[in-house]
């Protein structure tokens, strides 16, 4: 663990001084109970930094959930958000939070990781979090979910949808987070039905409507009659619907624009991260770590099956997921990743597992 930063809140309420000041100039707000002046060293003031708008499903949705459910949660506890923020703008940003009166501002996409790195040190008595980096300050910490196990659990459902047994997948950038989940997508295949192939296309962007729609036609025509992605537009799942492929994604539920062939979504409940951290800040505990829970925890899951998936598929992949939860299966196991360690499975994966043709390009 890394030294515990003196907060902000702590000082004031050493100092006995009132609390944070309303904020100015951010893209929206929220408040609860009797906190929206801000009036008491009680309070506390948390900024979320998105990387692109709010829309209805997708990443940044599943975060502004994540950040209403916990506003209304605590009645001391207010939050604030700026949406569609630059990489390149974020100091300002988070600077304008702080000079505002924040105590805890959380950087919720990849490319947020530097510039967050690089402020903290400047502002020791603000508690920030990253998630899905790998880098860590005295008073930044960073946070992800084992989403990988969720793609498994898609993927034996895929494995038994699949008539062709051949899967598609759109993935944006090859990192080691995307192919992690590409390859447990492929395992939890490849676990109930050894016959399945995979094949795979590389956008080189998290939106873009019309390479994935191209991506996926091309997976189809190819042989591909199930398609998941790694995309926080709905494009992919349309796609692959129209085409009479299942279509499975991740972050949110995407069942509207899947109808009949909606298969399932990967999600992240982030709720189940804000909450406890949340808490920790207020009550002076935080410390900078590392968090990278799973099943277990809540705050990855799967959604709702799709229409045409049977109950016998839905009790196959439920008891799967007890199993990962209970410790009686490793998603890795019997593949060339067995026994790494979380290091090497966070950032360090770069081949895929049998059964995925190709080779993961160099990013």
């Amino acid at each position: 663990m890394s030294k515990k930063p003196i907060t902000r809140r702590a000082a004031l309420k050493a100092a006995g001084t009132v609390g944070v000041a309303g904020l100015a100039g951010c893209s929206g707000t929220s408040s609860s109970g009797d906190n929206s002046s801000s009036d008491s060293t009680d309070s506390l003031t948390a900024a979320f930094l998105y990387e692109s708008e709010v829309g209805e499903v997708g990443w940044d949705r599943a975060h502004e959930d994540a950040r209403q459910a916990v506003d209304d949660e605590f009645d001391w506890l207010d939050t604030r958000f700026s949406e569609a923020v630059d990489s390149s703008d974020v100091k300002r940003v988070m600077e304008e939070y702080i000079t505002g009166g924040a105590d805890v501002i959380f950087g919720t996409t990849f490319g947020f990781m530097d510039p967050i790195a690089e402020l903290s040190p400047e502002y020791p008595d603000t508690v920030f979090e990253h998630c899905s980096g790998f880098k860590t300050t005295d008073n930044m910490g960073r946070y992800y979910g084992r989403l990988y196990q969720a793609r498994y659990l898609c993927g034996v459902a895929a494995g038994l949808l699949t008539e062709s047994n051949q899967l598609g997948y759109v993935g944006a950038f090859p990192i080691p987070e995307l192919v992690r989940q590409i390859n447990a997508f492929v395992l939890g295949a490849r676990s109930v039905n050894p016959d399945v192939t995979a094949g795979v296309r590389w956008t080189n962007a998290w939106l873009d409507p019309p390479t994935v729609t191209q991506a996926v036609n091309t997976l189809i025509n190819d042989g591909a009659d199930v398609i998941n992605n790694h995309q926080t537009s709905t494009a992919a799942v349309q796609t692959a619907a129209e085409n009479d492929a299942y279509a499975f994604t991740y972050t949110t539920s995407m069942a509207d624009a899947g109808g009949e062939f909606y298969g399932s979504s990967a999600i992240f409940n982030w709720e189940e991260f804000y909450k406890p951290t949340l808490q920790s800040v207020y009550d002076d505990e935080w410390e900078s770590d590392a968090y990278w829970k799973g099943l277990e925890s809540g705050v990855i899951d799967i959604d709702d099956f799709g229409p045409q998936v049977s109950d016998d598929i839905v009790s196959e992949v439920e008891t799967q997921k007890q199993e990962i939860i209970n410790g009686e299966r490793s998603v890795w196991e019997g593949s060339q990743f067995e026994g790494e360690s979380d290091e090497f499975l966070f950032s360090q994966m770069g081949s895929y597992v049998e059964g995925i043709e190709g080779e993961v390009p160099s990013s």
